[in-house]
């Protein structure tokens, strides 16, 4: 998984934007104002999603490059290496799982406006 790809399939969910809010170093990507999925710009390593913290548990017990989020609630976040051991089709899924989860928490209005 590349940054230019990453970024792209985030930026084709609706309400998306992407923000730099942690400096120059930190890409983070909201709907609705509200994050959803950090990156580093310089080395694009891993990536940190909000999860389900009982399905969190399970991927980080399959896959050794699912951690706990770094810097982040080790509850609700996970970091994904992006080095080739977690497949790039489930960094996707896991991206689409983080968005779906922020969105869900938005207010009725926002999500109605997002197409919901």
């Amino acid at each position: 998984m590349d940054l230019e790809r990453f970024r792209q399939f985030c930026l084709t969910k609706p309400g998306v934007t992407e923000e730099t809010p942690f400096g120059p170093d930190v890409l983070v990507f909201k709907v609705a104002g509200k994050m959803f999925a950090l990156a580093p710009l310089e080395f694009f390593a891993s990536v940190n999603l909000k999860c389900d913290p009982e399905h969190a548990v399970e991927l980080r017990a399959e896959y050794p490059g699912i951690t706990p989020g770094y810097h982040m609630s080790k509850v609700h976040w996970n970091t994904v290496s992006c080095d080739g051991t977690v497949p790039d089709r489930l960094i996707l899924e896991l991206t689409t799982h983080s968005y779906e989860l922020v969105k869900a928490a938005l207010p009725k209005k926002v999500r109605e406006a997002l197409g919901e």
